[in-house]
């Protein structure tokens, strides 16, 4: 605030105003920026954990190493006066035993035959034996698999005056990549690694190259590329399936990527997935897009799709909230953030002190603790469940900060907090509409979360249609892993099934919500 000073007041009371009001000014934006600094200490050097800390635990150890990166699992001791605890049973102490299904090899230790005989004279009898088990691991194996094709001929058409004499062949077995020396267990593998354990190609080269095998990062990259050419009629079938369902989530992070037409390679895009398709068998789509834009999931939903489509407060989602029959569906778990960030700015300064942070997180836990006593009703009792228990809660929170917003500065973290949750209110709630909903958007965030750690490794994708073709390949292996199949087998499974498909339908029930775990046994042997 800048003051003229030819224009001040000679009287000494109005001086006096003044200065206590930018005073008050001056010690709010200090404030402001006191909250900021101790935020972003808090984020590089404190805990990761979102899980509130007591009074008896708020030391807050650099030791510390829990990572909570999932905000639904919420404090809800401070929700209740008391609170019983389900009787416990000590896990026996020693290690795990090790899987039934491995291969053992017995090493027999015995006795010399000389030690076998007593001091007395007599000879020992066994008498029983004691048995360890060590794991041992055997490197990786690779095979040479030889498609060797028997041709014939006539003989009785040797030597006449025709077009030659007759020869067949045996037809060649149908690959998903053809005039490849790649396998569906060696793409499978090399893509599992890639993308479910975050190994990059080059890594994955250095490895292959310890085994004696010459397989340069570019063939690995071209591989991916065309499997992803190859299935894209999955694609539109997993676009139909979350169109098909009741609720889809949406979620988006950053990603590089080099080479793409108008753009410097330092400017950011971004990967987007859709979480939708029948609540018991979800399929997750990935996409890739240059741009942030609200047009994205319009684009993908279409105009024509109906149901509830649950978001965080990004304000490129409220051109999808103006579509017709398109519920929008907040998260509580960003809500609750804002308010933990108030929390966390605070520090070590007023240990002791409640603040109205406090009062709003244990508003959030009593809507948690709500959830975990209904997670085994059905959809409709849920429902019924939340209508009467939760949203008493839901009334007192919003009079709660109904009250607080106009004597809190808005430009606080606190004011943002409250501003935020009011803003975002009639999506927060919405959720109790229906009894398949969560309160927040954590499935498409645990689903962002692989491809996030993957980034962390690779740092980049080499082009437009990398990108592309990498958004493919981690919506089979996540859609895999939410349908409870094992990526790798799944993978295998597919490779071979996907050559022999032609049909819209046969290209369907080769998703996994439409795969036994059975028809898998083959291809993780």
């Amino acid at each position: 605030m800048i003051v003229d000073l030819e224009s001040l007041p000679n009287d000494a009371a109005q001086l006096k105003q003044i200065i206590a009001s930018l005073n008050s000014t001056y010690q709010e934006k200090i404030n402001y920026l006191e909250d900021q600094i101790r935020l972003l200490q808090n984020e590089i050097f404190g805990r990761k954990s979102e899980k509130r800390l007591t009074a008896d635990t708020l030391q807050r150890s650099l030791f510390d190493e829990v990572d909570g990166a999932d905000a639904e699992i919420v404090d809800t001791a401070s929700a209740d006066e008391s609170i019983e605890i389900a009787p416990y049973k000590r896990r026996k102490a020693g290690r795990k035993p090790l899987p039934e299904d491995l291969p053992r090899i017995e090493v027999i230790h015995d006795l010399d035959e000389s030690e076998k005989q007593c001091a007395c004279g007599c000879q020992l009898s066994r008498i029983g034996e004691e048995a360890c088990e060590k794991l041992d691991i055997v490197p990786a194996r690779m095979q040479v698999i030889r498609h060797i094709r028997y041709k014939y001929a006539c003989k009785g058409c040797e030597g006449v005056d025709s077009d030659g004499p007759t020869v067949l062949i045996a037809p060649a077995p149908k690959q998903l990549i053809p005039k490849s020396m790649a396998t569906s267990g060696l793409l499978a593998h090399i893509l599992t690694a890639k993308f479910e354990d975050a190994l990059p190609f080059y890594r994955q080269s250095k490895q292959f190259e310890r085994l004696g095998i010459d397989l340069p990062r570019a063939t690995m990259c071209n591989w991916a590329r065309q499997v992803a050419e190859n299935a894209a009629p999955l694609s539109e079938a997993m676009h139909q399936l979350i169109r098909e369902g009741p609720i889809v989530n949406i979620d988006e992070t950053t990603v590089q990527v080099l080479d793409e037409p108008g753009r410097s390679d330092t400017q950011q895009s971004f990967m987007w997935v859709f979480r939708g398709g029948e609540p018991d068998s979800p399929v997750l789509c990935y996409q890739y897009h240059p741009t942030r834009s609200g047009s994205v999931p319009c684009d993908y939903l279409g105009s024509d799709y109906e149901g509830f489509v649950q978001t965080d407060g990004y304000n490129g989602y409220n051109a999808l909230g103006r579509q017709t029959g398109v519920t929008m569906v907040g998260c509580w778990a960003h809500a609750r953030r804002k308010f933990h960030d108030v929390v966390k700015a605070a520090g070590n300064k007023t240990p002791k002190k409640r603040l109205a942070a406090d009062e709003a997180l244990d508003f959030v836990a009593r809507i948690y603790k709500v959830e975990k006593d209904a997670k085994e009703l059905s959809a409709d009792q849920r429902y019924e469940y939340r209508l009467e228990n939760a949203r008493p809660v839901l009334d007192q929170f919003k009079q709660w900060l109904d009250e607080m917003a106009p004597r809190t500065p808005p430009k606080g973290l606190l004011g943002k907090a409250i501003s935020y949750t009011l803003n975002q209110w009639p999506r927060l709630i919405a959720y109790l509409k229906d009894g398949r909903l969560r309160p927040d958007n954590n499935l498409a965030e645990n689903a962002i979360r692989p491809f996030v750690v993957g980034r962390k490794n690779w740092l980049f994708s080499g082009s437009p249609e990398g990108a592309a073709a990498s958004a493919f390949l981690y919506s089979l292996i996540e859609t895999a892993k939410a349908n409870g199949l094992k990526p790798y087998a799944y993978l295998r499974y597919l490779f071979d099934k996907l050559p022999l498909a032609s049909t819209e339908e046969e290209y369907r029930l080769l998703l996994p919500p439409f795969v036994d775990e059975a028809d898998l046994l083959h291809a993780d042997a």
